[in-house]
């Protein structure tokens, strides 16, 4: 499990390392290009019911953490859909990885 460190909140997001490792490179690509975007999520099992979103902008501090020492390889599907949603009026929206085709 991934921990994402946002902001000056004492609160961690936990997202699974491999959706984590995807959304790191879509936030960083929108962040080099000093773009503002939101990023929701459905809460996990275990947490209260619902969904969280934060505001992504480049002055705030972010952290990526990671449980698994080596890097996933990428679906690129997913990273493109996580791209489309990016530019999208309602921002990121971490969704499930796409079945793989075939």
């Amino acid at each position: 499990m991934g921990t994402l460190y946002y902001g000056a909140s004492a609160t961690p997001i936990s997202v699974e390392d491999r959706a984590l490792a995807h959304l790191k490179v879509v936030i960083i690509s929108k962040l080099r290009r000093d773009e503002s975007f939101s990023v929701s999520w459905r809460h996990r099992e275990g947490e209260p019911e619902g969904r969280s979103t934060i505001w992504v902008h480049p002055a705030i501090p972010l952290r990526f953490e990671f449980e698994e020492p080596v890097a996933p390889e990428l679906d690129r599907q997913w990273l493109e859909d996580l791209a489309v949603s990016a530019n999208a009026l309602g921002g990121i929206q971490l969704v499930e990885e796409p079945p793989t085709h075939g």
